[in-house]
């Protein structure tokens, strides 16, 4: 083989695959740059969420299908098909058209050969004809179990979901038989790229060890219970539940529709039930509305009372659940509180350190400080050289009490350092002595602060209320979950009044911390949680990442709770530099409910290029 070097080095890129900036200095497409006649709208720098970025404008004096039909009238070209080479025609030939009841990225039999669905085609398997067996019955079961979930969704009567599970049995008692459990890691190694595996998995109970317990209910119960559709109810509250539970908010309109009553009465009716937000006219349910920052909310209800009566009921509400108002006892107030007017911490030091009017009216010593920097600064701390408590009572004559008060004010230890001479060069070295007593003087002035800071009945008056208002108006909300019917949850299992809640509390509360303690449910609280969300569209897909060794359980666990789910759980071999990116592409393009993978798995999927440039650019 003899290999030459090229002329000149070839142009693999075209032009349209770099960036450019227009007339404005814009960057986009090289493209689009010098084709502006192509874009429909204009482009403009606005606003983003790390900073300013680009985006196109539409343009609102003229019809969109009138400009989209004049760009369009500027394409000018062919379509070309591109040759296939012999071994994509040797590809095509082994391919066949995807069957659309052929679930992607699954297993399936066409002539009693295996073949495995990716996207638009199916292409046969090759492996050893013991591993085609073993795919052959996994197909079959899950065929099986599929359709005996369709039936249960269906409400079929006993008899025809009796006769099912029959057939299941013998299917899965043929094949365990034959080939061992499901969960083995033979049948893993031949049946893990389906993506119902994680549902055969769930078919068997095992212990922590891997041990065999038993068949699923699956084999012998209904596990699923079709949503039952509401059409009526008797009474207001009762479509409040209802419509809470379907859509998540209130919605007079559908709860009159429900109840056969016109708004008007729904709104009498659950007076105090629900309430109108006067900054938004949304109702709100009591929990929602009578939580958060109640001070604030109760001085905006009083402004719209006074010239709409209605709101008058909120006020009443609000007013009752108004936070226990702290007294200076119970009132914790330390040096350095950025919430402390700096006109106090000058009377402070005034009173104490007996700070010369003469040097605080000319300007000369005074406390300042900094909203951006969240930084103190006493101003001419030398000023005051001959003061005796500022020098000796409550500072040293190393470090005086004006900088040991902007210490305490920044949350620093104060420290005294000498500077010597070691080979040649100056060195900053900590005086432990003088440190030591420059921090005894700093404990002086901050216990002197805490007895300093309440002992006027006026300032007492107004710091306590103002930290009443900066810090204790937000009253908890209550979730209550009662109301949610989690629809495709197996019947046999009920959650617990707790776990309803924190479903509650994951839909409605925007972020969640469960912090409950070990054995308390949380893994059924995120998976129902997961699935009210998409049912009510607040997702399209929940990524569940969970330690490496407990995704198959999490995967089986799911399932257990919802057998209809459509989950994709990862395994190591998906996260191999050769599998990741197709593995991220099930992710991306496939309708899951939920997709469950590891820590280190999760540490391995990038940020979008697009994503790392706009973060970059906020640096």
């Amino acid at each position: 083989m003899f290999l030459k070097k090229r002329d000149r080095v070839m142009d693999l890129e075209p032009d349209w695959v770099h960036l450019s900036e227009d007339e404005n200095g814009i960057a986009m497409n090289s493209y689009f740059a010098e084709h502006p006649e192509m874009i429909v709208g204009k482009m403009e720098m606005v606003s983003g969420p790390y900073g300013m970025e680009s985006t196109c404008m539409p343009d609102t004096t003229r019809p969109f299908a009138q400009q989209l039909q004049e760009a369009v009238s500027h394409i000018d070209g062919e379509i070309e098909a591109v040759e296939l080479d012999e071994l994509a025609d040797e590809l095509a030939d082994a391919t066949i058209p995807a069957d659309p009841d052929v679930k992607n990225y699954s297993y399936t039999l066409v002539d009693d050969k295996v073949y495995y669905r990716e996207n638009s085609i199916m292409k046969p398997v090759d492996m050893s004809a013991s591993m085609q067996e073993r795919i052959k019955g996994m197909v079959g079961i899950r065929n099986c179990t599929q359709e005996l979930i369709n039936l249960q969704l269906e409400e079929y009567p006993d008899t025809v979901i009796k006769e099912k599970q029959a057939e299941l049995n013998s299917l899965y008692e043929a094949f365990s038989k034959k080939h061992g459990l499901i969960n083995s890691q033979t049948n893993k190694r031949a049946f893990n790229q389906d993506s119902s595996y994680c549902l055969l998995c769930s078919l068997e109970k095992l212990d922590d060890e891997g041990n065999f317990k038993g068949k699923a209910d699956m084999f012998t119960k209904r596990t699923i219970k079709k949503a039952e559709v509401v059409t009526s109810v008797d009474t207001a509250s009762e479509a409040l539940a209802v419509f809470l539970s379907e859509k998540a908010r209130v919605d007079l309109d559908y709860m009159a529709e429900l109840t056969g009553k016109d708004v008007d009465t729904v709104k009498e009716e659950l007076t105090g039930i629900i309430f109108q937000n006067p900054l938004t006219d949304q109702w709100e349910t009591a929990d929602e509305y009578l939580s958060g920052n109640v001070r604030d909310k109760l001085e905006t209800a009083k402004v719209y009372a006074e010239s709409r009566p209605e709101y008058a009921v909120n006020v009443q509400a609000l007013t009752q659940v108004q936070p226990k108002e702290l007294d200076a006892s119970e009132i914790e107030v330390r040096i350095g509180a950025t919430w402390i007017d700096p006109k106090y911490i000058e009377d402070f030091m005034r009173e104490t350190f007996g700070t010369p009017k003469r040097l605080l009216d000319r300007n000369v010593v005074g406390v300042q400080y900094s909203n951006v920097t969240g930084q103190w600064n006493i101003k001419g701390k030398n000023a005051d050289y001959s003061n005796s408590l500022v020098n000796m009572t409550y500072g040293t004559s190393r470090r005086n009490a004006y900088t040991i008060l902007e210490d305490s004010l920044n949350l620093k230890d104060s420290r005294v350092y000498d500077t010597i001479e070691e080979d040649g060069k100056e060195k900053r070295v900590l005086n432990k002595k003088e440190t030591t007593i420059a921090s005894q003087k700093q404990e002086t002035i901050r216990e002197a602060f805490k007895d300093w800071v309440f002992r006027d009945p006026e300032r007492r008056q107004v710091l306590v209320a103002k930290y009443n208002q900066l810090f204790n108006s937000t009253r908890p909300r209550e979730y209550d979950g009662s109301h949610l019917k989690f629809p495709g949850m197996t019947p046999d299992i009920e959650l617990k009044h707790h776990q309803k809640n924190a479903v509650a509390h994951v839909l409605y509360g925007d972020n969640t911390l469960l912090a409950h303690c070990v054995g308390a449910g949380k893994t059924f609280e995120m998976t129902a949680a997961a699935m009210e969300s998409k049912r009510l569209g607040l997702c399209q897909k929940s990524l569940f990442v969970v330690p490496n060794h407990l995704t198959e359980q999490w995967a089986s666990d799911f399932l257990r709770l919802y057998p209809g789910a459509n989950i994709l759980a990862a395994t190591k071999k998906d996260f191999e530099p050769a599998n990741r990116k197709k593995f991220c592409s099930r992710i991306a393009t496939g309708d899951y409910d939920a997709v469950i993978i590891g820590h280190s798995q999760f540490e391995k999927i990038p940020l979008s290029q697009e994503r790392q440039v706009r973060r970059f650019q906020t640096v």
